[in-house]
């Protein structure tokens, strides 16, 4: 099932998009404020945002920029009642996917949903089957990972994570992240799981486990996977 981030201050506008968004098969996370969109952001993953440009504390096209400095890739649809060229562009510009002015038909939006989820689909099954880092390598296709300690089968769950890190290189993932993304939506295991993943992964690829390279911990938050200069 695919999640939405559906960020709009009116709130009879909200709740009939999320009902309808919901009724199509989608996921719907409603937010008024656009001062909660960071940090949902941050700790839920989302394959669409709906972003209203003017909510009464932050500015749209801001939200949208700096949603752009932690991901460059989830498609992000303005909905706004400013309609001109002018104003299109300047959404563009600011890293929107789309615009879409009120007032607007239903099906002209689920058809511009649709249409950026699938390209968004394309562009991630492109994503790495192998990959290598210092002396490592990962297949994750087998599910095979050379290191120092020699050869290692990683599990579906193993290969899954590193593969989210590794894609997301230089990005803090955080932990509710990793769960949504790895382990489900609705019924996930502790984060302490997830430390122990990481614990595991330093003793494959690290030469000091205790002094990571490559797996990072950002405190309080989760973790990054960086490649060394």
């Amino acid at each position: 099932m695919k999640r939405i981030l559906l960020v709009e201050d009116e709130e009879s506008i909200l709740e009939t998009l999320k009902l309808n968004l919901e009724l199509e098969g989608y996921e719907v996370v409603g937010l008024a404020r656009g001062r909660e969109v960071l940090k949902t952001f941050n700790e839920q993953h989302f394959d669409l945002i709906l972003l209203d440009i003017m909510l009464p504390d932050i500015d749209g096209l801001q939200l949208c920029e700096q949603i752009r400095l932690q991901d460059t890739d989830i498609p992000i649809i303005f909905i706004t009642a400013k309609d001109s060229g002018q104003d299109r562009i300047f959404g563009l510009k600011k890293g929107a996917d789309d615009y879409i002015s009120k007032p607007f038909q239903l099906e002209e939006l689920l058809l511009r949903i649709q249409n950026l989820l699938k390209r968004s689909s394309k562009n991630s099954s492109a994503s790495i089957e192998e990959f290598s880092f210092g002396a490592n390598y990962v297949n994750f296709r087998t599910l095979d990972a050379r290191c120092k300690t020699g050869n290692v089968k990683l599990t579906k769950k193993e290969a899954m994570l590193l593969k989210l890190l590794i894609e997301r290189k230089g990005e803090v993932v955080s932990r509710q992240q990793i769960l949504q993304s790895v382990w489900g939506y609705d019924v996930y295991p502790s984060t302490r799981t997830i430390d122990n993943f990481i614990l595991n992964f330093r003793k494959y690829f690290e030469d000091d486990p205790r002094n990571p390279v490559f797996i990072h911990s950002v405190r309080g938050v989760g973790y990054q996977f960086i490649l060394p200069d």
